[in-house]
């Protein structure tokens, strides 16, 4: 009897469940591991090509593990995940195949359609590379009703026993410590960057092929990520040595010398299954209680890995597929060509987007009050904007992209993640960041040729959709602002952002 278990390119865990329950069945020598590299997958978008060399070059390194294991894999690149896997079952003749739920909507319908694809008896376990798939708060969602991250989070901290005095009380007092974590970046400080890992054999001839074959996002060149799980975990303890106890002040910061600033960069392995999320954030409490690291940066750190991550994941689920179709601002505009080459004389955007073009990263704060800020008051289609994410990042997938982008970044859904448009004029970027400094655009201007962009897209927004806006008790602040505005300059944003959006290519 011969045994497979289909392993994906994100789920490249150290204890991975359909291997384990095939263990359990069949000696390791009637195992097969499959693993694909699928050339239509790959193709669907421009990809950043320094995700792609992440990708590969974790997989064939997991392959590498395997087979020292004693473990005998089938490695193949393939025109398409179907060919692959069809070949793979004339060469082998299993009986059954075992394999992991993926994160992403398509490809588990593709999972659920195999066993009649392909006439063969098929296991799919649960996916444990997320903490809701151990514990779940909301287990049956009700459709009309909201859920809200900051209740969601209290309950898995709960459940996990992070940061917690007893039962029901958090340590320090408070649930969140995002009001102490709204510092800009001082001058003169110099944030250490990332470990950096030289490329090996292995990632040095990924890197070489999709240098020829693939015309994505990016170069290939500069690529200096983890690709293993013992890499990972030094990028992992490099962070929580060199920047943890800094990252919870300067977490919302913004410069345009440094891109990591005090952050982690560690969502590409979490997402690729070479670090477990439950894992970092029991280092981080670790950290505290040794009295490492404060109680905001421990606290933000472990909001976003085990609060934001997995609130995002469990909306995506609960959502799909309706909420790749919304529009709840009937935004209708393309994407313009500044997001591909990064060429625009608006500062903040000229470095955040050319910085995710060349290196596959940009912390969230940037990605969500520069990028899909602009967005959403500029009126880009979600889809197209969604698609951009998906191509650019490093850390893309569908699960984390569609949600953020969506529900977050451009509150598409109208308000069923975030509770508000994430909506800012320059002052919020001139606060946060040294973008406004050698701008050619003036960030006190509210009209005319030299205003900041992005202060009469901000109030034409706002007007234009008062009265829905009006609706949203979190937008009172954002709405007294029109008080400032006589009808002269209310006309006058609104030409503003007609004549700046028409020109924008």
């Amino acid at each position: 009897m011969t045994v497979t278990v289909w392993i994906l390119g994100d789920q490249l865990l150290r204890k991975h469940p359909a291997l384990i329950a095939a263990e359990k069945q069949v000696n390791r020598d009637q195992l097969v591991i499959l693993m694909i590299e699928s050339e239509a997958r790959t193709r669907r978008l421009p990809y950043q090509r320094k995700k792609l060399v992440l990708l590969f070059s974790a997989m064939r390194h997991y392959a590498a593990q395997l087979r020292s294991a004693g473990f005998q894999v089938d490695y193949r690149i393939s025109p398409s995940t179907g060919i692959a896997i069809e070949q793979h079952l004339q060469s082998y003749q299993p009986e059954i195949i075992y394999t992991m739920a993926v994160s992403e909507f398509g490809g588990r319908k593709f999972q659920q359609h195999l066993e009649g694809q392909f006439n063969i008896a098929v296991t799919i376990l649960p996916n444990t590379q997320f903490l809701t798939g151990r514990f779940n708060p909301y287990p049956s969602p009700s459709a009309e009703k909201r859920y809200v991250q900051e209740r969601f989070y209290r309950k898995m901290r709960q459940h996990f026993n992070l940061l917690m005095e007893t039962d029901d009380e958090p340590i320090g007092g408070r649930w969140n410590f995002d009001k102490d974590n709204r510092r800009s970046l001082p001058k003169g400080v110099e944030p250490l960057q990332p470990i950096s890992f030289h490329p090996d054999k292995i990632t040095a001839g990924v890197m070489q092929e999709l240098d020829q074959k693939y015309p994505g996002v990016g170069q290939v060149t500069g690529f200096d990520l983890a690709v293993t799980h013992a890499e990972a975990h030094k990028a992992a303890m490099d962070f929580f040595d060199q920047r943890l106890p800094d990252f919870g002040p300067y977490e919302d910061a913004m410069s345009s010398a440094y891109d990591t600033i005090y952050h982690s960069r560690l969502s590409p392995y979490i997402n690729l299954g070479l670090l477990d999320p439950l894992v970092l954030a029991q280092e981080a409490q670790k950290r505290l209680n040794d009295e490492q690291a404060p109680i905001n940066s421990v606290e933000g750190f472990i909001r976003q890995v085990v609060g934001w991550r997995e609130f995002m994941y469990w909306q995506y689920w609960r959502l799909m597929p309706d909420i790749a179709k919304s529009n709840y601002w009937g935004a209708n505009r393309p994407l313009p060509q500044m997001f591909w080459d990064g060429k625009t004389e608006m500062n903040c955007l000229k470095h955040v987007i050319q910085r995710a073009l060349n290196t596959g990263y940009t912390h969230h704060i940037e990605r969500l009050m520069v990028i899909s800020n602009f967005c959403l008051l500029a009126g880009i289609n979600p889809s197209v904007v969604n698609e951009w994410f998906l191509s650019a990042f490093i850390d893309a997938y569908e699960w984390v992209m569609l949600p953020n982008v969506f529900g977050m970044g451009l509150n598409a859904d109208g308000g069923i993640i975030a509770t508000k448009p994430y909506i800012a004029s320059a002052n919020y970027i001139h606060k946060m960041s040294n973008y406004c400094r050698n701008c050619a655009f003036d960030r006190r201007g509210r009209t005319g040729e030299q205003a900041c962009p992005f202060n009469f897209l901000y109030w034409s927004f706002i007007l234009r959709h008062e009265t829905l806006l009006r609706q949203n008790p979190r937008m009172t602040r954002n709405l007294l602002g029109l008080r400032h505005l006589d009808d002269e300059q209310r006309k006058q944003v609104k030409e503003d952002a007609v004549k700046f959006l028409d020109r924008l290519e």
